[in-house]
């Protein structure tokens, strides 16, 4: 290998040189051995980047860097959300409440739509899960549904997709929770009449324009909750309903001022999502907007402080103005995202 004529100085030399390559060949092919061999060693896989293609106007969506939107993910996590396979007996899926023509909620449950998800970071009407859409979705995964991870490991097509998306050889609850929360946050509603009309796109009429007004003014005084692009304003508060109102928000925190705050619901898509309210007890938005203008029961416990026209049981607007704040009301319905092949059913 080396020349007689070398000094020994300039062989200790090539050997300084040499010998950390040959030590680098052999600790990588150690290391390719190993992860071979060893059955224990870290599952590798290669999931492809997703763009969720977030409106430019909308918050910065955050998203945990364990679960970065990918193609095998969301697709797999749409799959699981129609597939009654998550219930131990098999009879219902999450699409059994959450109908994607009604803005994903249904009528006999009343649960929240779930539209633009992303952004909250409470869930359920009395706030009982906190932090991201892994942690709503882990809890009903294993609370609500209580699956039977079992039945997924038993299926082939599903270990091969969850090895797909994240690179499992055994399905937990924590895989199952991680897709179901990739589908979730595609689940974006940003293409109403309202939308098109920010975007300079369609013009509103003179009567939904005069309910935009309405609800931005202390004429009707929607503003201050559901004020912002995405319509609501991630909180809790009591809104009057009752004198004798229902726990929510208390049973979670045990704090009295908490009692009776229920979270504040997107609007959007609104006239799609009756029955209206944390127990349903209206049926339409005229039956809405009659009980802010008139029917607010004052003495309340926790009342918000900006239901500040409670004294005289609301906002009183005129039979007029009611009907053009729901001619407004009605311009965030969003066909496009209701209608979208992106959300169906895929089977």
């Amino acid at each position: 290998m080396f020349s007689p004529s070398k000094s020994n100085d300039e062989m200790r030399h090539l050997l300084h040189i040499i010998l950390p390559v040959i030590a680098a060949v052999v600790f990588i092919a150690g290391c390719k051995s190993k992860d071979a061999d060893d059955p224990d060693a870290p599952p590798t896989h290669s999931a492809t980047p997703a763009d969720l293609n977030l409106p430019f106007n909308f918050p910065r969506m955050e998203i945990p860097e364990y679960n970065r939107p990918t193609v095998e993910a969301i697709a797999l996590g749409r799959e699981l959300f129609y597939d009654p396979i998550l219930h131990p007996l098999e009879t219902m899926s999450c699409a059994s409440c959450h109908d994607q023509s009604v803005s994903f909620t249904t009528h006999e449950s009343n649960a929240l739509a779930l539209v633009n998800l992303g952004w909250n970071d409470r869930f359920l009407w009395n706030g009982k899960v906190a932090g991201t859409l892994e942690d709503i979705t882990l809890f009903e995964v294993e609370e609500f549904f209580q699956t039977d991870v079992d039945a997924l490991n038993a299926n082939p097509d599903y270990r091969e997709k969850f090895k797909a998306a994240y690179g499992v050889n055994s399905i937990t609850t924590h895989e199952i929770s991680l897709a179901l929360a990739q589908f979730f946050r595609t689940l974006n509603s940003h293409d109403s009449k309202y939308d098109r009309w920010l975007r300079g796109e369609v013009q509103l009429t003179a009567e939904e324009y005069a309910g935009f007004e309405i609800f931005n003014s202390e004429t009707g005084d929607c503003f201050h909750c559901h004020g912002t692009i995405l319509f609501h304003d991630n909180r809790f508060g009591n809104n009057g309903l009752d004198l004798e109102p229902d726990p929510g928000l208390f049973e979670v925190t045990g704090d009295p001022n908490d009692f009776g705050k229920f979270k504040t619901p997107t609007l959007r898509n609104i006239e799609l999502t009756a029955p209206y309210m944390h127990d349903g007890r209206f049926e339409t938005l005229e039956e809405v907007v009659d009980f802010y203008s008139s029917g607010v029961q004052h003495h309340s416990p926790n009342l918000s402080p900006l239901m500040k026209y409670s004294a005289d049981g609301g906002v009183q607007m005129y039979p007029l103005q009611k009907e053009y704040l729901i001619a407004f009301l009605k311009t965030l319905t969003d066909t496009s995202f209701t209608e979208d092949e992106r959300f169906a059913d895929p089977r």
